[in-house]
């Protein structure tokens, strides 16, 4: 399923690069700005080019992966909050004039999704996993803070923040339906 969403990316860019970039010029997240606001649904799967999308393929792979292994509803639903809060979060935040577009607000989400429900949930095997990740991944948990000029650190932070907001939620209905862990 991931392999099929990480395609699914690689053929909108295709498909924005034929449009001369009119994809993601129109349909990108363009803060506080009513015309805009429909960036939050399209966003997530334009790029800024083929290097944006490279850049974003590995981390989507390797953490859409691990989140489908806890089910395709687990993954849905995650990603749907990741999603929406990351792109509202961004279109409230981001700079005036701007145009965010990528994946990268899920690969942030998912990441702290991954590292945090574990926390919440109290399960071993999922605080051990965390740990690796954050060895592993933790430098890229840098690109929430603001600095580096064309980088949309607003969709960073606000996608960590629905991957927190998801792991709490989940983090709850785990516990509550194995309170012997």
């Amino acid at each position: 399923m991931i392999l099929a969403f990480v395609a699914a990316l690689y053929l909108v860019e295709a498909l924005d690069v034929l449009s001369g970039g009119q994809l993601e010029r129109s349909y990108g997240v363009e803060p506080r700005e009513l015309d805009g606001l429909d960036g939050v649904l399209f966003a997530p799967v334009l790029h800024g080019g083929w290097d944006h999308l490279l850049a974003n393929t590995f981390p989507l792979l390797v953490f859409g992966f691990l989140l489908l292994l806890a089910g395709v509803s687990r993954w849905l639903t995650v990603t749907a909050l990741v999603w929406v809060i990351g792109g509202a979060g961004t279109w409230l935040t981001g700079g005036e004039g701007s145009v965010h577009v990528g994946a990268s607000v899920l690969a942030f989400g998912w990441l702290t999704y991954l590292l945090l429900r574990g926390v919440f949930s109290r399960r071993p095997e999922q605080l051990g996993l965390a740990a690796i990740l954050l060895f592993l991944y933790g430098g890229l948990l840098l690109g929430v803070l603001p600095g580096q000029p064309g980088i949309s650190w607003q969709g960073h932070l606000f996608g960590a923040t629905g991957g927190a907001v998801a792991a709490w939620i989940f983090g709850r209905v785990d516990r509550a339906n194995h309170p012997s862990r």
